[in-house]
């Protein structure tokens, strides 16, 4: 199967998790490679940045190296909408994210919209909760869990504006926490 790697290492900051790669992704070789995707407009407007990235697989790196910022999902099987995942997906694919979250211990676990979060609670932690935006109650592990609106075309109901204050809040939060030990540096 064609996916997107994971960009994880230990000692981030963030890890943006999707629901899962999108075909125009896969052929890109990065992720929120559809132009209409609003994350790299909302991220650069999201002061987690200090300086402009073109989206792109060296952008991936910059983020990982410089920012602190990993990539995943919670399924890692591509489709062209989230309305093509199974729950046979997500049976296989959310133990491997818990795995992944408590190996490597990112400071913020960071979900793209609430369906990634809910979809990863049900199957890799077999728990149903109330989701609301932002801050969530539950750790994984020592990781943190803040969901956004997804970014996608698809999502309509939220403007680059509400994204970008969405992580504008994202970025406060992340400042607000401890450096993280073995963080990457650019």
């Amino acid at each position: 199967m064609e996916t997107l790697p994971d960009y994880l290492c230990a000692g981030l900051r963030l890890v943006c998790i999707g629901l899962n790669p999108s075909l125009p992704s896969v052929r890109a070789g990065f992720y929120f490679a559809n132009p209409r995707n609003r994350f790299w407009r909302a991220l650069q407007a999201s002061g987690l940045l200090n300086n402009k990235l073109e989206p792109g697989v060296d952008a991936m790196q910059i983020l990982l190296r410089q920012y602190g910022i990993g990539f995943t999902d919670v399924v890692k099987r591509p489709t062209a909408g989230a309305k093509d995942l199974r729950a046979a997906d997500y049976r296989e694919w959310a133990p491997q994210l818990v795995q992944k979250l408590l190996h490597y211990q990112p400071g913020i676990a960071w979900f793209h919209g609430k369906l990634a979060y809910a979809n990863y609670l049900r199957y890799g932690e077999a728990i149903r909760p109330d989701i609301d935006w932002g801050r969530q109650p539950r750790k994984i592990g020592h990781t943190r869990v803040f969901v956004t609106p997804n970014p996608s075309p698809a999502n309509a109901a939220y403007s680059l504006d509400d994204l970008g204050a969405w992580y504008r809040e994202l970025g406060v939060y992340a400042s607000s926490l401890e450096p993280r030990p073995g963080r990457p540096q650019g």
